[in-house]
């Protein structure tokens, strides 16, 4: 079990760490180049990986085309394309915290749209999400946001916020049609079939040829480490905790991305950065508690059959 854990720690840690080589690779590159060589990347060890979990070459998911589709539209091509265009304004931490309030938009999502029940426990987690948010914003003065608006890097890091929602939406309902790895495979082998058009167009061939070891190593490990090696942790974690206990781990990934920018580039962290990451990450909490807590989630996987 304790391996599990360190799985899990271990996969918030390389997606802590993206934000800091997303960081350094769009101050280099195009977004659309960066990130088609990420999925590039991903996509070949993801398929291997396939490969070897299925003992045979991996079959597309025919049934699944359009939701698979979309999720590789969504969940590769946008997220990815403000990911980098993000990081080419604003610092790797402030844009992780900003992120982290992609489940509390989830829920909020769910409420008001998909008509679920919500607690007050919830709604006072999505609200607390949020407010972070607009605290993370204005630095610290929320009615600022009104008379300043908001900054262009903000901006594409918040459309990270919508299309990674939208992607894990639309994630639950496809995937009950395959496995995670293979939809997770596909999806990315999709997605990094569209961003090549756009990758051409913004100078991916001169720029993939003046990138300097140090950015291929980035991309790599963007590639590779933080999207097939993490993937492959968090959903180890899954299958031995279950989703709510393995899924409230991902609260540790902000933390992560923030202590590596700090560390490792220098970045300052204020007090509204705090305040409203604190905020964020709580109202995640709050807003994303199962019925009966998280031992009682971890109580019902322990209860399930197990499926041969």
């Amino acid at each position: 079990m304790i391996g599990i854990y360190l799985r899990l720690v271990g996969s918030m840690a390389l997606w802590g760490a993206t934000w800091v080589s997303g960081r350094i690779v769009a101050q280099v590159m195009h977004p659309f180049s960066a990130a088609f060589l990420r999925f590039l990347f991903a996509g070949i060890f993801l398929y291997l990986l396939s490969c070897r979990a299925e003992r045979r070459w991996p079959t597309f998911p025919r049934k699944s085309f359009w939701g698979v589709a979309f999720l590789g539209f969504t969940g590769v091509f946008l997220y990815n394309y403000f990911f980098f265009s993000g990081l080419s304004h604003i610092q790797a931490g402030r844009a992780a915290l900003i992120v982290a309030c992609v489940p509390s938009t989830v829920a909020l999502y769910s409420a008001l749209v998909l008509r679920q029940p919500v607690t007050a426990l919830k709604t006072l987690g999505i609200g607390l999400s949020l407010s972070g948010v607009a605290v993370i914003l204005s630095g610290g003065d929320p009615l600022s946001l009104f008379t300043h608006g908001i900054g262009a890097g903000d901006l594409f890091i918040l459309g990270c916020v919508a299309a990674w929602a939208a992607y894990s939406l639309a994630g639950a309902k496809v995937m009950r049609g395959s496995t995670p790895l293979s939809t997770v495979t596909w999806s990315c082998l999709i997605g990094d079939v569209l961003l090549l058009g756009p990758a051409l167009a913004g100078n991916l061939l001169p720029e993939a040829a003046a990138a300097t070891p140090a950015i291929w190593a980035h991309l790599v490990f963007l590639g590779v480490g933080a999207t097939g090696l993490a993937f492959t942790w968090y959903y180890a974690g899954i299958l031995a905790l279950g989703a709510p206990r393995a899924s409230i781990f991902i609260n540790l990934v902000p933390v992560f991305a923030t202590l590596l920018s700090t560390t490792l580039m220098g970045e300052t962290v204020g007090v509204s950065l705090v305040l409203g990451g604190g905020m964020v990450v709580t109202g995640v909490v709050l807003a994303n508690r199962p019925a009966g807590g998280w031992k009682a989630a971890g109580a019902a996987k322990q209860a399930e059959p197990t499926s041969k």
